[in-house]
């Protein structure tokens, strides 16, 4: 539940805690847009990461998580968009790693205080003279246009930047949480095909931050999917300075389920703003199951039924088939009791007890044209509760998928 001292930062950019300085700028690996993206703590940070769980990974996944595994502390994050680094064998950690090399150079900090994180085309070495140069070149700052230059950097065939900050009261003070991620397809937990940054000026150790991301990572990243594929890049990092100058935060402080939520709420909005970009999209669908077995399976049956193709066909041509969502809560291996079955759409009811209710055709065709379409199944087994997001699948996610390259 969403306490009164968790507030939402109306200008919301990377930027918003204290100390945190940005960029983005086009450099050359892509032929317009900006590419090349710059975070800089002016303190060493306490660090937490989460990373794909494919069993392929990218060259500066496998540099920044063993930098932030030894290292404990980050300071500055370099990204680049048009070329994820992937599939490239030794140059491309030899690359990954001139990143952080460059960076570290740049800022005067050690190397291993650097994540790199890269997104796009796989199987590419990466243009390295145009990076270096934009390394050397890019300028940091704190204003609103910085961290809007640093979410476009991060962009590949995403439609809208992904922001979200809150702030919230520990010891007396001010504490922000902010955030930014880049995701639009090849997007399926666990994780997305998604780069994300999370910035806090809260004072926390790197062990209990790490406790904290992957606890909320669990029910918003990992609670999304657009098309099925786990990418080879994924990373959501979160960095806490301590500037805003409270008490260590640990789940026994007192304002810790405050800063928890406000750190939920940031990640829940960039793993919705994803699943709603998702490629070619043009709804989020959002649905929620309660009275599974477990928590688990509630979230399990919540991501097949907006994981499901039939659904989201559906869910794009304003059909209201309830027939496909109870199929996908069938074949999702979860704990089901057929005759118990209860499914919403929208505010009309369309099963219940696993038997079919006269509903509004009328309703639900105007409710499906929506751009946010929501979904509930009570199961009726347990006290199990769980909610995932995606999207409707399009013509227009078959066009750029198929011409991604060129």
């Amino acid at each position: 539940m969403t306490t009164v001292d968790v507030k939402q930062v109306v200008a919301k950019h990377i930027v918003s805690p204290k100390g945190f300085t940005a960029a983005g700028m086009h450099c050359g690996v892509k032929h317009k847009k900006k590419d090349l993206a710059l975070l800089f703590s002016e303190v060493p940070a306490s660090v937490a990461g989460v990373f794909t769980t494919n069993a392929i990974k990218a060259a500066p996944v496998i540099v920044t998580k063993e930098t932030i595994y030894a290292s404990r502390t980050l300071q500055a994050v370099v990204l680049n968009s048009g070329n994820a680094n992937a599939c490239t064998g030794k140059q491309g950690l030899a690359d990954a790693k001139a990143m952080q090399q460059l960076v570290a150079d740049k800022l005067q900090i050690p190397a291993n205080t650097v994540g790199v994180c890269s997104t796009g085309v796989i199987g590419q070495h990466l243009p390295m003279e145009p990076i270096t140069n934009g390394i050397q070149a890019i300028e940091l700052g704190d204003s609103v246009e910085h961290g809007v230059q640093f979410a476009e950097a991060l962009l590949t065939t995403d439609t809208m930047m992904k922001n979200s900050a809150y702030t919230v009261t520990v010891d007396g003070k001010q504490v922000t949480v902010a955030g930014t991620a880049k995701g639009s397809g090849m997007i399926e937990p666990n994780m997305a095909t998604m780069l994300g940054v999370i910035t806090t000026d809260a004072n926390i150790d790197s062990d209990t931050l790490q406790a904290l991301l992957a606890s909320a990572t669990t029910v918003t990243f990992n609670a999304i999917t657009v098309d099925g594929d786990t990418s080879t890049n994924d990373t959501v990092l979160a960095l806490a300075n301590g500037l805003a100058g409270n008490e260590s935060l640990t789940p026994e402080h007192a304002d810790w389920t405050a800063f928890k939520e406000a750190f939920r709420l940031v990640s829940q909005d960039l793993a919705k703003m994803i699943a709603k970009d998702g490629e070619g999209a043009t709804k989020l669908i959002e649905t929620t199951v309660v009275g599974a077995a477990t928590n688990d399976e509630a979230l399990k049956i919540a991501k097949t039924v907006v994981g499901s193709p039939l659904v989201k066909t559906a869910v794009f041509g304003n059909d209201a088939n309830w027939g496909r969502i109870l199929a996908a809560v069938g074949y999702s291996g979860c704990t089901i009791d057929p005759t118990n079955v209860f499914i919403k759409i929208g505010d009309e009811a369309v099963v219940d007890g696993g038997e079919p209710l006269d509903f509004s055709e009328a309703y639900l065709l105007d409710y499906l044209k929506q751009p946010e379409i929501k979904i509930v199944v009570d199961l009726h087994v347990g006290e199990g509760q769980g909610k995932a997001w995606g999207c409707d699948l399009t013509y227009d996610y078959v066009q750029i998928n198929a011409t991604y390259r060129s």
